[in-house]
């Protein structure tokens, strides 16, 4: 806890109850209105918690799917290595298709995949304790990610100063602090005073449900928007940046993230106003060129005509669009924040030479 109290980012959304082979989260789909932790025993339950957004935020997801793959396997009741590396493919590819678009999801599979591969000269107890020990070290290292890009962010804003943000990409997105709300949360100790936005982020409202209740929650100062009123706050003065975090990055800086960021972005241009994607190395894929290699779920209907409403509030029949993710073009982001550094354009350069810091223990 800082000097001035704040308590938000310490809540941990995503544990794991090794003794009762249990998965721990806590449910963001009923928040602000509820704070439940769910228990989650079978892998079906954690599929959908990750599915149905009731874990989310790219490093969650990860640190979900890690726990996930592990109490998978932990449960698994082969005699031999053989079999068990039979139903280690089975878990890692059912967890696989919850959510397509989250690089973090196969990183954190492919990252305990390769620790199972590294331990097939132990007994059937063993790598499934190596497991366990990877599960928790991705949850341990997101922490420290977070504050990490935290820190390099909060060397980019000044005292005092008005920050937009979209979604949310806080701490109950992460381990702890978050990406994008990071450097708010270490200002905020350091007296930063900052005055934080937040869009509503229609259709699944994670900005007014989430973002505005954890901020809330910590004492921080936080005004919610529409969607539809980015360019007023910003044409009047009251935004001096723009904080995003992201759900995967392309190799030219191309970032998906929640629907709508990509019009923020644009918007901030126009005004002059700095727009940072705040994003763990995790999410940046190299292999993926450019955004129109990312591909975009698209979700039910009912999340925009009914979801939130006694009623419908659109005419039955009507075709509807939902697209999970949009992606923002890398001309209109100013810099990409990761725990190794904060990366500028040209992004073709600077994210590989973030991922050769990372390789040279920088």
């Amino acid at each position: 806890m800082g000097d001035n109290g704040v308590t938000a980012t310490m809540i941990q959304s995503v544990t794991l109850d090794d003794a009762n082979d249990t998965l721990v989260i806590l449910d963001q789909t009923v928040l602000p209105n509820e704070k439940v932790f769910l228990k989650l025993k079978e892998l079906k339950d954690i599929w959908d918690a990750i599915y149905h957004l009731k874990v989310r935020g790219a490093p969650a997801i990860g640190i979900a799917a890690g726990y996930g793959l592990y109490l998978g396997v932990k449960a698994s009741a082969a005699a031999t290595k053989e079999d068990l590396a039979e139903d280690f493919k089975r878990v890692k590819d059912y967890l696989a298709s919850s959510r397509p678009t989250a690089v973090n999801l196969f990183w954190a599979l492919d990252r305990m995949e390769a620790r199972f591969q590294r331990e097939q000269s132990g007994s059937t107890a063993e790598i499934k304790e190596a497991l366990r020990e990877e599960a928790e070290s991705i949850r341990a290292e997101d922490e420290q990610v977070c504050e990490q890009i935290g820190r390099h962010a909060l060397s980019l804003l000044e005292p005092g100063w008005g920050i937009l943000t979209h979604c949310n990409a806080g701490a109950i997105a992460t381990a702890k602090y978050g990406t994008a709300l990071a450097p708010v949360y270490l200002g905020e100790e350091q007296g930063y005073g900052f005055k934080v936005y937040a869009d509503e982020t229609r259709p699944l409202l994670q900005g007014a449900r989430l973002t505005a209740w954890e901020l809330q929650e910590a004492g921080i100062d936080v005004t919610l928007i529409c969607d539809n009123m980015s360019s007023i706050v910003m044409k009047e003065g009251k935004i001096q940046a723009v904080l995003v975090g992201c759900d995967r990055v392309a190799a030219n800086g191309d970032t998906a993230n929640k629907i709508g960021t990509s019009a923020v972005a644009i918007l901030a241009k126009h005004y002059g106003i700095p727009f940072y994607v705040c994003a763990p190395l995790s999410t940046v894929d190299l292999q993926c060129a450019t955004g129109d290699d990312i591909h975009i779920e698209l979700r039910p209907d009912e999340e925009i005509t009914s979801k939130w409403y006694e009623k419908p509030m659109a005419p039955a029949g009507v075709n509807v669009y939902n697209p999970c993710f949009d992606v923002t073009d890398h001309e209109h982001i100013t810099a990409i924040i990761t725990q190794h550094g904060i990366a500028y354009p040209p992004f073709a350069d600077s994210l590989p030479a973030m991922f050769a810091k990372q390789a040279s223990g920088n």
